[in-house]
């Protein structure tokens, strides 16, 4: 079923889409950055903390005001239906526990916690967002006398002076030296570049200590993602990983199409050295520059 069989009006139809879309980007972001913070508490503590603190400030960020802005705009109108009353108290329940999962995650003491309570924030969060895009959403768009697309205008324009929307914005204020040093020309995202299996391709592939221990890199195994969440995961590991780092990337097919959306969506920022070419598993390691 379409969404436009969903929607009392066309214009609520490409709202809602949108909104669903843009919810399951920031669950694949929230998963891609939990993924890079599982895989480092084992490898390097220090990189752990630092995952953990990124993941903390895009929660800050990008889940709880979304959180703030949805119970400011979207709940009271759905709490003036009759069936959704109850969902709507349940919901902003779920809220409350994000937020404290959120502050749980900020004084974790050590990895281990750290890597517990981010997973449980991902499956709290995951369920959260199934039920708003499989039942808060189209039960709006379906009311008739409620505006879906206008709802959804007003919650991002209480979102706007906070934070920029879309694949452009900023990872954990790391973001802005992008054009560093190291010079966009130097390297660059092409893949035909083919870099010897199991050996470091230069500056791009090393940890930005100036150790080769591929331990030590986080690694994100995205073979077991659902494919529609797939690049929004690779995308919040990619915001988590600073200047001079890695993420050691294993997919089950060449990501050619991917590769080109980094590229796009933050040019001449990241290098790309493939580690293993199939047949079961593509390994690549990509540098922020």
């Amino acid at each position: 079923m379409s969404a436009l069989t969903l929607a009392s009006a066309a214009e609520d139809a490409t709202a809602l889409e949108a909104a669903e879309a843009q919810l399951a980007r920031t669950a694949g972001e929230l998963a891609g950055r939990v993924a890079l913070l599982t895989t480092a508490a084992g490898r390097d503590p220090g990189a752990a903390e630092r995952l953990r603190t990124g993941l903390v400030a895009f929660c800050d960020r990008e889940l709880l005001p979304h959180a703030t802005a949805q119970e400011a705009v979207l709940y009271p109108v759905a709490r003036t239906m009759p069936d959704a009353r109850l969902l709507m108290v349940s919901l902003a329940a779920e809220h409350r526990c994000i937020a404290e999962l959120v502050d749980t995650l900020r004084t974790a003491g050590d990895p281990a916690d750290a890597v517990a309570h981010a997973r449980a924030l991902q499956v709290v969060f995951e369920e959260h967002t199934a039920k708003e895009n499989g039942l808060v959403l189209p039960l709006l768009a379906l009311a008739p006398g409620i505006s879906l697309a206008t709802l959804l205008t007003e919650l991002h324009g209480r979102l706007a002076p906070d934070r920029p929307a879309g694949p452009d914005r900023p990872a954990d204020g790391e973001r802005g030296g992008t054009q560093n040093d190291v010079g966009v020309n130097d390297r660059t995202t092409r893949t035909d570049r083919a870099a010897p299996t199991g050996k470091t391709g230069g500056s791009g592939g090393a940890c930005g200590c100036g150790a080769a221990d591929e331990k030590a890199v986080p690694e994100l195994d995205v073979r077991g993602v659902p494919h529609a969440l797939r690049h929004a995961t690779v995308f919040g590991a990619l915001d988590a990983v600073p200047p001079g780092r890695s993420m050691v990337l294993t997919a089950p097919h060449d990501p050619l199409p991917l590769l080109a959306q980094i590229e796009d969506r933050s040019p001449g920022v990241f290098s790309v050295e493939y580690l293993e070419r199939g047949p079961g598993a593509w390994r690549l390691r990509i540098g922020h520059r």
